[in-house]
């Protein structure tokens, strides 16, 4: 893993950016998308740039069940806000929340991947080391899958709804055998309630109760946190 500290969350959107400029630069046409407030800045360095997207793909890790795309607590609306209305792709792909099959939606988006291989995917992390909606225990071998959200992850995502019960109780993800074979992987992480996380990920065993560490055997990853998020870590970056 390349590893770079950063002051904070804007630094880190600058460095995100300058992953994403690089990946642009030099050749990459597809990329995975991640929603949450951790690469908010990432986009917000990109809709003010001169990068251009319009030749590229971008396939999203998530979505919830049951929200419409126009919901303003989708992942679709919330990619339209921070990155698409202002840097449109060619196509953009995101798991249907309303399918009325689940089963073929999860071979639909598994289609979707096999045949648009992503070169640059970022990630956040969440407290219990989630990545995408995969929780602690996901099998390593899964691709996309239906997920019944934690209650963590959902007191996590209260703070975007009226009340917790608004909150879904479940998400289409991605799974780990699917984020795995994406060509470089970009992790992002502030704050110090992710600390724990990160330590795991760098630093722990690699294990499925902290879904993010199995990174560790991934090939290129490229991994920006601030000082809060590294604070555990026991040597320095």
């Amino acid at each position: 893993m390349k590893v770079i500290v950063v002051k904070d969350q804007a630094a880190g959107g600058k460095e995100g950016y300058k992953v994403f400029k690089n990946a642009l630069d030099n050749g990459a046409k597809v990329f995975g998308l991640a929603t949450g407030s951790t690469p908010v800045t990432t986009y917000k360095e990109i809709v003010n740039s001169d990068l251009d997207f319009s030749d590229c793909t971008s396939v999203n890790l998530d979505e919830y069940v049951g929200i419409a795309p126009d919901n303003d607590q989708s992942y679709k609306y919330f990619m339209q806000t921070h990155l698409f209305n202002e840097k449109p792709f060619k196509e953009s792909f995101l798991p249907n929340g309303l399918a009325s099959d689940p089963e073929a939606e999860v071979k639909r988006y598994d289609k979707v991947i096999d045949e648009h291989p992503i070169d640059l995917q970022i990630l956040g992390i969440g407290r219990n080391g989630h990545i995408g909606f995969n929780e602690p225990g996901t099998p390593r071998d899964i691709t996309t899958h239906v997920v019944d959200l934690t209650e963590s992850t959902i007191e996590a995502n209260a703070r975007f709804f009226a009340s917790e019960n608004d909150v879904p109780k479940q998400a289409f993800s991605m799974g780990l055998a699917s984020i795995m074979k994406s060509k470089h992987l970009l992790l992002e992480a502030f704050g110090e309630n992710k600390a724990d996380a990160v330590k795991g990920m760098i630093e722990g065993p690699d294990t499925p109760e902290l879904p993010a560490s199995i990174l560790q055997n991934h090939p290129d990853v490229t991994v920006i946190i601030d000082e809060a998020a590294a604070s555990k870590l026991s040597k320095k970056y």
